[in-house]
């Protein structure tokens, strides 16, 4: 274990006078100067030092380590197929395809013609990731999608971390771009039903992606049209998709809990678009469409969603299909030809539903007791199985095909473990422990046969809480470094997610935020009740809403953590709340509040707010990443997190900060350059607490 009296001095970041005063409240912020005045450059000298000397830091503390993480990040790759694939999928006259080659770090797209498909010879390459992102630090494809003629893919790639896209035309058969369409785009753009032309979406310079334009394939950019500009509420961002029909385009405006959508023929993208719905406050909806009728799932009169259906002439004018119900939350429809699909969770479970047009109804049965199940890949309207995504903690993903005509499940492919993979060696529960508001926490757990419940057990618990988002009980690989060297590894599903439906997520925002806080305490207090494990014998993670997550229950409740992994943590909450010249900002305050005009919002932050709630007392060993380029978190938030940890800590435990200086929200974009960032979190937790049996 290395201790911090083994090390260099850690840096020290210097504390200039720095105060601000709202609602009658003034705030010291000695760390602000590490917000370099300049951003999204960050060429501030006495920033940048800083940076550099903390990662210099984290190096000094991992050397003795390196031997572990090599052997995790070994273990890890040895879990993970060289040459993976994903399971061809349909769209028109071609099957369509990623692979890895061995030892790649990123994916190789291909395709052939769906007739014959077994004597189409090789396969044509359509996109060579690895190829494009050579020489680079960071490489994302954000999307690449195929006209409907099959000529050309638009594709969006991003290089630096910083999520502003540039979207590319190549033309496939001669893999030549053959023009630059923006250099700040975002989403997934649509084509037109004639393939000449494109939707897409761009971010302007506070990265809010604020309009949807149509650009006309060989025209000229300057002639290209703005479809739609959201400027009414600077909150509000725009998006594009298309019907699963392929009839209309639709361009959405939003927030997190309001929007409205309008309706473009996809045939016809220089139309006037037309308005489906006016937004509403706290009311969301979304559209399909198919038979000439659009399928609309919304949340007008009932907190779990409701599935109406209109016509296209009168968008408007909504007719009840499914009533919303307190037990069965709607989460999502596709229209396909001979099926609505609908997505929807019961008692916690993910649900997959097909409703014939005629009214009939059935479940696809899964057989688990815990599981996650999703519909995959589906492009065309008409497909004869639908393609399925399912996995639990001890099975691995699985893809199906989902077979109505004979109501079966094929299973297309299963993850493969190079390494080997025994389920009946794991053993997974899902348990409910007591909140100390009275109410049933649902916890998912997974062990090697053998872990014993004495309360000496080490333990890992993982949560987010935020946005809606439930954290499924979902299959990694990654996680049996640690299950293998005796550590249970749960999942806690707390408020802020909408793992128990929507108004679970409701009641962990706003004003009952920590609601979110206290779960995850009182998850680690029921494993603990339950002898899963004892005080201090818990690593934590949780990354951006969940970085905010670890931030307030390491300040808390500080012993019962034996090591804590934040990354991009969102922890100087009421500063970026109050600063409405952040990219995030305005959108955001559905989500936590306004302290910028609501005194109430202000002074309930700032009782929970990390970074303004750091005090004098011991805190558990400590890894703290950020990226330097990350529009989402910015890289001050954990770098002044971590200044005023070291300022003001009691103890000696370990603290770390790491900042990738060439990547963003997403940390290292190539899957081994990223795994080997999880190896090094795993190690520390291993070199903080310990492990009961050694690989």
């Amino acid at each position: 274990m290395t201790r911090t009296a083994e090390l260099p001095a850690p840096p020290v970041a210097e504390q200039r006078p720095f105060s601000f005063e709202r609602h009658g409240r003034t705030v010291q912020d000695p760390w602000h100067w590490l917000r370099d005045e300049s951003y999204p450059t960050v060429d501030d000298e006495d920033v940048l030092s800083y940076l550099r000397a903390e990662n210099a830091y984290f190096e000094a503390a991992m050397a003795p380590h390196r031997p572990l993480v090599d052997t995790l990040f070994q273990e890890m790759r040895g879990r993970i197929p060289e040459d993976d694939s994903s399971v061809p999928v349909r769209d028109g006259d071609w099957l369509y395809w990623w692979a890895f080659q061995p030892g790649a770090q990123y994916r190789t797209w291909y395709r052939r013609p769906a007739s014959s498909p077994e004597q189409a010879g090789e396969p044509q390459l359509i996109f060579d990731e690895p190829a494009e992102a050579q020489g680079k630090q960071y490489f994302v494809l954000g999307a690449l999608e195929i006209s409907p003629d099959g000529r050309y893919a638009a594709i969006m790639v991003d290089d630096d971390g910083s999520e502003r896209f540039q979207l590319r035309i190549r033309e496939l058969a001669t893999g030549r771009d053959i023009e630059t369409v923006t250099e700040v785009g975002i989403g997934d753009p649509v084509w037109t039903a004639d393939s000449r032309g494109i939707v897409f979406t761009e971010v302007n310079e506070n990265w809010r992606s604020y309009r949807a334009r149509f650009h006309r394939i060989g025209a000229p950019l300057e002639s290209d049209r703005t479809l739609y500009e959201e400027t009414e509420n600077v909150a509000f961002t725009v998006s594009v998709e298309k019907t699963q029909d392929r009839r209309f385009i639709l361009i959405g405006t939003g927030e997190n809990v309001s929007n409205e959508i309008r309706l473009l023929p996809a045939d016809n993208p220089e139309a006037e678009p037309v308005l489906i719905a006016r937004r509403r406050p706290n009311i969301l909806y979304s559209v399909d469409a198919s038979h000439d009728r659009l399928w609309v799932l919304t949340n007008d009169n009932h907190v779990n969603f409701r599935l109406a259906e209109a016509s296209p002439e009168n968008p408007g004018e909504w007719r009840e299909v499914i009533a919303g119900s307190d037990a069965v939350y709607l989460r999502g429809i596709t229209a396909f030809r001979d099926h609505l699909v609908i997505s929807e969770r019961l008692n916690g479970l993910d649900q997959i539903r097909l409703r014939g047009y005629d009214g009939s109804e059935r479940r696809i049965p899964f057989t688990e007791a815990s599981y996650t199940a999703s519909l995959g890949s589906n492009p065309e309207y008409a497909p004869a199985a639908y393609r399925l995504s399912y996995a639990s903690m001890v099975t691995p993903p699985t893809v199906y095909d989902y077979h109505p005509a004979d109501n079966r499940l094929e299973t297309r492919k299963v993850q493969q473990i190079p390494s080997g993979y025994d389920p009946s060696q794991y053993v997974t529960e899902r348990i409910t422990v007591p909140t100390r508001d009275g109410r049933q926490l649902p916890v998912s757990i997974v062990y090697r046969r053998g872990f014993e419940r004495n309360g000496q057990g080490r333990l890992f618990l993982y949560a987010y809480g935020a946005y809606g988002y439930a954290t499924p009980p979902g299959f990694s690989t990654n996680r049996f470094s640690l299950i293998d060297r005796g550590y249970a590894f749960a999942i806690a599903h707390i408020r802020g997610g909408d793992d128990l439906g929507y108004q679970w997520y409701l009641d962990g925002k706003l004003d009952r935020r920590t609601n979110t806080f206290n779960d995850f305490v009182d998850a680690a207090r029921g494993l603990i009740a339950e002898n899963y494990t004892g005080v201090g014998r818990i690593a934590i993670q949780g990354g951006s809403a969940g970085g905010e997550l670890m931030g307030a229950v390491v300040n808390s409740d500080p012993e019962l953590w034996g090591a804590v992994v934040a990354d991009v943590p969102f922890v100087d909450v009421v500063n970026t709340m109050l600063d409405e010249s952040l990219p995030l900002t305005p959108g955001e305050w559905n989500e936590w509040g306004n302290p910028v005009t609501d005194p109430a919002a202000f002074e309930y932050m700032l009782s929970y707010s990390p970074y303004d709630n750091v005090r004098a007392q011991a805190y558990p060993p400590m890894l703290i990443t950020g990226g330097l380029n990350d529009p989402r978190v910015t890289y001050w938030e954990p770098a002044k997190w971590a200044a005023r940890l070291r300022a003001t800590k009691t103890d000696d435990n370990l603290l770390l900060l790491k900042i990738n200086m060439g990547a963003g929200h997403g940390g290292q974009s190539g899957r081994w350059t990223r795994l080997r960032e999880v190896a090094e979190a795993y190690a520390f937790v291993l070199t903080q607490m310990g492990a009961d049996t050694a690989q």
